[in-house]
């Protein structure tokens, strides 16, 4: 039946399954670990009753309301059990059960459980199966935040779900911005821009408008690397790709360098950007020069403000040492 939690209290008036009349046709059974298990999980009389009680259910296929109340108490015990969210489900679609209701269970569940695949999984099957996604911002909205769950993988993928099944589009962005600029470092909240960006188009209006809005921030906090790779990520959208298609995108990190700032994100980018400049026409004096300025700050990072990849950075400069060896060569008659 899957693996248990620890057993929650069901209730100091909670009456075992085997006492109820009204269950008295059912025997339960058993779970079977075979004749010499590796490894004997000792369950609580609780727990081993009521999952005792559901494999029978499951056996026979019953659907009826007292199966779905069995996977409730099921369900409390053991959250992410796949077999009985499964089953659940089955019932719900056996009895046409009122789905409103089960989202109203779910709002319970996932708050105490926010981070459980099987239940957002359970939640995406019934919204899908009401065709109904009214509540599904709000509900991750208020997964989000939680306490320590600002960055729930499970709730934003949920969200990202819901967004591109239903068409909920239209206030992302403001959403979206109202958390950056709560936690600037909130990287979820950036790759969230970005899925709703790349959806309504990376026009080059667009374009200009996100990569001023990603200076602006940057400027607030220099060192966000969540901040440079989403300028890179934007950049890479342009027609070209490249990380120099933008002028001002040069001028503003040279000019942060210039002023001293010595940010590792911002160094990595002016590595990554001269590289490819110096790659465009190995040979000319001026990719030359930008070929050493790659090899300067390389020295920097390696040595100075991101030591621990030193060996990375090294590799870089030794890299592009190589590829501009080849390409000269490569020229020569």
């Amino acid at each position: 039946m899957g693996d248990s939690s620890d057993d929650e209290n069901l209730g100091t008036d909670w009456l075992p399954y085997s006492e109820r009349d009204d269950w008295a046709d059912v025997t339960p059974l058993p779970q079977d670990d075979g004749p010499n298990p590796v490894v004997s999980i000792t369950y609580s009389p609780k727990f081993r009753e009521v999952f005792d009680y559901m494999r029978a259910i499951i056996a026979k296929g019953e659907k009826s309301q007292r199966a779905l109340d069995l996977t409730t108490e099921a369900l409390r015990l053991n959250p992410a059990n796949y077999t009985v969210w499964q089953y659940r489900r089955d019932i719900l679609r056996e009895l046409d059960a009122n789905l409103q209701d089960e989202l109203n269970y779910l709002d319970e569940v996932i708050g105490q459980n926010a981070k459980n695949y099987q239940v957002w999984h359970h939640r995406r099957v019934i919204v899908e199966m009401m065709n109904c996604p009214q509540w599904e911002l709000e509900l991750t909205e208020n997964a989000l935040n939680n306490d320590g769950n600002a960055k729930n993988y499970h709730a934003w993928q949920h969200r990202q779900w819901a967004i591109r099944t239903f068409n909920l589009y239209d206030e992302e962005l403001e959403f979206v911005n109202r958390l950056i600029c709560e936690d600037q470092r909130n990287n979820s909240a950036w790759n969230q821009r970005f899925f709703v960006v790349k959806h309504l188009g990376f026009t080059p209006e667009a374009i200009e408008r996100e990569l001023t809005y990603t200076m602006n921030r940057i400027r607030i906090i220099k060192n966000n690397e969540s901040a440079w790779n989403y300028l890179v990520g934007v950049l890479r959208q342009t027609e070209s790709g490249q990380l120099n298609s933008h002028p001002e995108v040069v001028q503003f990190s040279e000019g942060l360098y210039n002023a001293g700032n010595r940010s590792p994100y911002l160094l990595a980018f002016l590595i990554d950007l001269y590289q490819e400049q110096a790659l465009k026409a190995p040979g000319a004096s001026d990719n030359n020069q930008l070929a050493q300025k790659v090899y300067t700050l390389c020295d920097d990072m390696s040595t100075k403000h991101d030591v621990i990849r030193r060996k990375y950075w090294k590799y870089v400069a030794e890299h592009l040492k190589t590829q501009l060896s080849k390409s000269t060569e490569a020229k020569e008659p």
